[in-house]
């Protein structure tokens, strides 16, 4: 294999890929980035959950695959000088030289490299800046507890022309609506992804439109050149949709960026785990945090109320990472009872609320 490229087209695609290589892999072979050079160059990493495939443009004067240890070369290809990339088989060694540098990286064998999964069936397509906000909206809702695998997931539930992702880790949920483009008006499926894989797939596939695919327990994702596919979790999940449309007595409406301020500020006195106050009355929400060995804080934002006066507690991050998604000017916030959950959620338009999040409250001290 005799390949030339753009040392930042290549240091991008392999940083890429090697992604998804597992740290404890089950295999030496799994460590590798595949590079395959024919009509253009391809960078492929699996480690039998998840796969990553990246094509860019490169002269090629030989065609060939050679299997290259892969953060080795993301370090290496992230550090070379300004200048075209070659790299060149010969014999165990691929030689990779940049200007006056040059590496010879010993290969490993590409046979025992597994067969790369083939990209189930697409059921659709949307905007690359609606999914990566919709995936980061949600996502912070997702659990990092690996011993309970479906609260690691975002479920998927397609509808015809609307898409729900929702998470959860039993202390909130959050879900988020947006309109795409199936490939058949009548498509009706669902799917647990994991969180980790539908986060890094958003905050590197923001270019053009994103392809969706689904089948034999395969997720799959194309955009620009690159592709991904994630093997699914089990579809069991909670009834989220039955616990996001309760009836509320009481409503707050806040300008989300003064109140996410005020929220940041007087959570710094605020001790690990300790609740964030949030005192409404007319015109008015006074926060408060601390009175511990570290201090205490309180700041007053504007607020229309709907309702009876009420206090209530949540813990700082929740609130934060609820009104963090917000993306609309005001946030509303539905209100019940102190020991009841609070429901966090976009002002509505006429289709109503494209964010909602409900978070569980504190006991007040």
């Amino acid at each position: 294999m005799k390949i030339r490229v753009n040392r930042d087209v290549l240091a991008e695609a392999v940083a890429w890929a090697a992604r998804v290589l597992p740290s404890r892999p089950a295999s030496p072979v799994l460590s590798g980035l595949l590079l395959e050079a024919g009509d253009d160059l391809s960078l492929s990493a699996f480690d039998y959950d998840v796969s990553a495939r990246a094509e860019v443009d490169a002269d090629v004067s030989e065609a060939g695959r050679v299997l290259i240890p892969g953060r080795l070369l993301a370090e290496i290809s992230r550090s070379l000088p300004d200048d075209d990339v070659v790299i060149v088989t010969e014999g165990q060694e691929a030689v990779l030289t940049c200007g006056s540098a040059e590496f010879g990286l010993v290969t490993m064998p590409v046979e025992d490299f597994p067969a790369m999964p083939s990209m189930p069936p697409a059921i659709g397509a949307i905007g690359g800046g609606v999914f990566a906000s919709a995936v980061g909206q949600v996502a912070p809702s997702a659990s990092r507890d690996d011993t309970l695998p479906m609260l690691t997931g975002i479920r998927v539930d397609v509808e015809g022309e609307t898409v729900t992702m929702a998470a959860t880790d039993r202390y909130r949920i959050a879900a988020r609506d947006f309109a795409w483009r199936p490939v058949s008006p009548d498509v009706a499926v669902s799917a647990m992804v994991p969180a980790r894989v539908l986060v890094e797939v958003a905050r590197s596939l923001r270019g053009g439109e994103v392809r969706v695919a689904l089948g034999d327990g395969v997720a799959g994702f194309e955009s620009v050149g690159r592709s991904t596919t994630v093997r699914l979790l089990d579809e069991q999940f909670i009834d989220y949709r039955g616990r996001l449309t309760s009836q509320w007595s009481i409503r707050a409406d806040v300008r989300v960026g003064p109140f996410l301020a005020a929220i940041k500020r007087v959570a710094l006195v605020a001790e690990r785990n300790t609740a964030i106050r949030l005192s409404f009355s007319q015109g008015q929400v006074l926060i408060q945090a601390g009175g511990g060995d570290v201090g205490r804080g309180a700041e007053v934002v504007e607020c229309e109320l709907r309702g009876d006066d009420i206090q209530i507690a949540f813990q700082s991050q929740f609130l934060i990472d609820g009104l963090s998604g917000i993306e609309t000017e005001l946030a509303r916030i539905n209100l019940e009872s102190p020991t009841r959950p609070a429901l966090i959620q976009d002002v509505p338009g006429d289709a109503g609320p494209d964010f909602r999040y409900l978070v569980m409250s504190l006991r007040l001290a």
